[in-house]
C-alpha cells in the first residue's frame, strides 16, 4: 500500500477530510496555477485521454475527482450523451458548473457531489470511468478502485491521468528539484494554502506508479491494464478493462 500523505500535517482530521478543504480552499486558483505548474501541458495529456475513449464509443462516462470540470468537457468530443463528473469538493465543483454552463453543456455534463470510496450509482453502470490526477487523493485507494470496478460495466474502460516519477537521468533529477523546490514556492506565491502544493508534489512522489500500479489494479480484478508514461515520465495514462 502506498504511504499516506496529508494536506495538514498539524490536522487531526482525516486525510479525505483534509483533502476536500484542501480543495475547497484553492478551488478559485486552481486552473489557472495548474496551467502554470504543468507549463500548459496537462492539456495535451487530457487530449489523449480523449482520443483513447473516443475510439470506444461510450454512451455514458463517469468522471471521478472531476475537480473543475476540465477533462468532463473534454470527454464532450468522445460523442458520448451523459457524462457524470463527481467530486468530493464542492468549491471545484462549483467553478466547474460555471464553466460548464458557459459552455452551454447542461444537457451533457452532469456535475454532482460525491465520494468515490462510496459511488452513488448502481453495478455495471458505466461505458467508461475516467480520473485525472485524483487517485493519489483517495484515503484508501484499493476501496476507490474496487467501487469504480463495481459500477463500470463488463468490457468497459478505465482511463487514469497521473503523475509519475521519471527514472531515466536526467529528467529523474530535474523532476525531483522542480516538485521538492519550485513547485511549493508558486504554491505559497500564488495561492491562498500554503500546505497545499507541498502536499500535491509530496503525494505524487509517493504514489505508486508503472508497474506498480497495474499491480494493484490487476489485484482489484482489472484485466488488459496498459501504462503509457507522457512526457519523459513526469505523467501516466493507465488504461484497463473490467
Amino acid at each position: 500500500m502506498p504511504k499516506k500523505v496529508k494536506p495538514y500535517k498539524t490536522s487531526t482530521l482525516g486525510k479525505k477530510e483534509q483533502v476536500t478543504q484542501m480543495f475547497d480552499t484553492i478551488s478559485g486558483s486552481y486552473d489557472g496555477l495548474n496551467r502554470v505548474i504543468s507549463f500548459g501541458i496537462d492539456i495535451k495529456w487530457r487530449n489523449r485521454v480523449v482520443k483513447i475513449l473516443k475510439k470506444k464509443n461510450p454512451k455514458n462516462i463517469l468522471d471521478i475527482a472531476t475537480g473543475t470540470g476540465d477533462l468532463a468537457i473534454n470527454l464532450v468530443k468522445t460523442g458520448a450523451a451523459q457524462i457524470i463528473g463527481l467530486d468530493i469538493s464542492k468549491g471545484m465543483l462549483e467553478v466547474g458548473k460555471k464553466k460548464v454552463s458557459e459552455k452551454g453543456l447542461n444537457t451533457t455534463i452532469e456535475m454532482i457531489v460525491g465520494d468515490s470510496e462510496n459511488l452513488p450509482f448502481e453495478e455495471n453502470s458505466f461505458d467508461a470511468i475516467t480520473v485525472a490526477f485524483g487517485v493519489r487523493n483517495f484515503e484508501n485507494l484499493e476501496k476507490g478502485l474496487s467501487e469504480i470496478y463495481r459500477v463500470l460495466k463488463p468490457k468497459g474502460t478505465f482511463v487514469i491521468l497521473e503523475t509519475s516519477v521519471p527514472t531515466k537521468t536526467p529528467y529523474k533529477q530535474g523532476y525531483r528539484f522542480y516538485t521538492q523546490n519550485i513547485l511549493p514556492l508558486i504554491g505559497k506565491l500564488f495561492s491562498k494554502d500554503r500546505s497545499a502544493y507541498a502536499y500535491l508534489s509530496e503525494s505524487a512522489a509517493v504514489f505508486p506508479y508503472g508497474q506498480a500500479f497495474n499491480n494493484i489494479l490487476g489485484k482489484i480484478g482489472f484485466i488488459a491494464m496498459e501504462n503509457r508514461p507522457q512526457t519523459f515520465g513526469v505523467a501516466s495514462i493507465y488504461i484497463a478493462t473490467k
